[in-house]
């Protein structure tokens, strides 16, 4: 293998700043084709419904439901505050966050890389990362946060600034408070960084003193002692701490997927049917599916082929490093993923901005082991830009093809087809009124400005316990809530990826059963995904 990299640092060049502008422009310019687009996924739902209950006087834990830490639900909130409760004010925020991301990408694989390869991973991250899943999303907050935490935590490899080093703590505590078990694998992978380093390296690098570490502690500690306080004195600072511990014993225990998870072998084995050319274009456009949940080995490697290169001179302690802090903030945020039991490709996604790192370092070839395989790079690097482009071409195509104009309460979107629900709710029924969206759609109260009658945004068998569903059914008695849209085949509907047994999609939902007992139908409607929704108004009103 030939000598690696020498760390540079593209903050001091004027051409490499051009070049990160650019990679902000160019993804934002992408991004902004994703905009007005919508898939109506009810996850989207949650934070931008969670942030209107907040503007209207709720408080977060004490007033509804929520398994994630807060971050996101007030972030959000925030900008409401500041521009306006629309979709569209969150989707701008999501365009900027998703730029920033493409942009720390290509700062941090610049620092052994050449500026091409850099530019190339980036790119790649700005085809495949954000506009897979383009919604307003804890996931995508929570990345930003941990991106930064790293590359605060590089930064303080040139030079250890009490404000950079104050960064990394601030950061890391954000990843924590916008999604616990991210933050924690940032953590993890930080702190599994000092330990090698500390170990290996005989000599301990000036700048690790003392007080080094009371700020690291300063900036972490800050954030969650704002939260706490806030929290306390709005009475639900133990609630929130439970909720917080929740997804441990309901969130796992449902949603558990293979590593690298796309869909069913039934559904993956029929993208490959058909005549052999067409087989050859799902191959280079699916690729991703294979790569992407391989580059984290990537990390894994490197990492055990840098450890004992302080011994044989091949690199300095800022470039080994480098590469130390890279690969187990990598290595960390995986293994929450596989943690938690979601290492699925949407979730591997979420961390495509830090894991595209190591895919510069492959671009780039200066880790090849031998002359020969760098002789084939040119041909795996077209093989690799291709597959981004395909895979991004295709995921461009959805807005592209988005025909149907939306025309919601918070914005006008763009859609595959028209949405009976949203219309019929809108027409039927004023701003800040009480409905019900049963099972799970909570975005539908978001976008036509209604409000749930319970804590909880949605219900899932098996995700949610049997006393949260009796608690919504008692609730929704108490309530006296005029109009249910219902769904009934929801539960034939679910993901393969949740397991969710035969017994417990067969136990009865006390919610459902209210809803039957006491409801009856007033319309029949379609989503634009085609779902089918039942309009149910009380026995003792008329049809609105």
């Amino acid at each position: 293998m030939k000598r690696l990299a020498k760390l540079t640092f593209p903050e001091r060049s004027r051409g490499d700043w051009l070049v990160a502008i650019l990679v902000f422009c160019v993804s934002a310019l992408h991004f902004s084709f994703f905009y007005r687009s919508t898939l109506l996924i009810g996850d989207e739902g949650i934070v931008l419904q969670g942030a209107q209950r907040i503007l209207a006087g709720q408080v977060l834990y004490r007033d509804f439901f929520s398994f994630l830490t807060p971050g996101s639900y007030y972030w959000v909130a925030l900008f409401f505050k500041l521009f306006g409760s629309s979709i569209l004010v969150a989707r701008a925020v999501l365009l900027v966050e998703g730029a920033l991301l493409s942009t720390v990408t290509y700062l941090l694989a610049r620092r052994v890389c050449a500026r091409w390869s850099a530019l190339l991973a980036s790119l790649c991250l700005t085809l495949t990362g954000l506009p897979y899943w383009f919604l307003v999303s804890h996931n995508w907050d929570s990345s930003l946060w941990a991106c930064l935490a790293l590359y605060c935590a590089v930064l303080s490899l040139e030079v250890p600034r009490y404000g950079t080093l104050f960064a990394v703590g601030w950061f890391s505590a954000l990843t924590c408070l916008f999604e616990q078990s991210k933050g924690a694998g940032l953590v993890v992978g930080l702190g599994l960084a000092f330990v090698i380093l500390a170990i290996t390296d005989r000599e301990t690098p000036p700048h690790w003193k003392p007080g080094v570490w009371g700020l690291l502690a300063l900036g972490f500690g800050l954030p969650f002692l704002v939260t706490f306080l806030y929290f306390a004195i709005n009475h639900s600072l133990f609630t929130m701490l439970d909720a917080w511990l929740w997804p441990l014993d309901n969130y796992s225990a449902i949603n558990k997927t293979p590593y690298g998870f796309v869909g069913s072998r039934e559904a993956i084995a029929a993208v490959y049917t058909g005549p052999w050319p067409s087989r050859v274009i799902a191959i280079i456009v699916t690729a991703p599916w294979f790569f992407m949940p391989s580059l984290p080995l990537i990390a894994i490697g490197v990492l055990l082929y840098v450890i004992p290169k302080k011994r044989q001179g091949r690199l300095d302690w800022k470039g080994r490093a480098y590469y130390v802090v890279i690969s187990t903030v990598v290595i960390g945020l995986i293994a929450s993923a596989v943690t938690t039991g979601r290492p699925d490709f949407t979730h591997l996604m979420y961390l495509s901005p830090v894991v595209f790192v190591t895919l510069s370092w492959i671009i780039d070839g200066h880790l090849l082991p031998s002359r020969f395989v760098r002789l084939a790079l040119p041909f795996l690097v077209f093989a690799l830009l291709l597959s981004c482009l395909a895979f991004g071409t295709v995921l461009l195509l959805k807005p592209l093809n988005a025909s149907a104009s939306l025309h919601t309460r918070r914005g006008a979107l763009k859609a595959g087809g028209s949405d009976e629900v949203i219309d019929y709710i809108q027409a039927k029924f004023s701003p800040g009124q009480t409905i019900l969206v049963y099972p799970d759609q909570p975005l539908y109260y978001y976008l036509t400005a209604t409000f749930g009658p319970a804590r909880y945004e949605h219900l899932i068998p098996g995700f949610h316990t049997a006393d949260q569903f009796r608690d919504f059914a008692t609730e929704l008695e108490a309530a006296k809530t005029p109009m249910v849209l219902f769904e009934p085949s929801y539960r034939q509907g679910l993901s393969p990826g949740l397991k969710i047994s035969s017994e417990t999609l067969a136990e009865p939902d006390p919610v459902a059963g209210y809803i039957g007992s006491n409801y009856r139908i007033c319309a029949n409607l379609e989503s634009q995904d085609g779902r089918r929704f039942v309009a149910m108004i009380r026995k003792d009103l008329p049809c609105p």
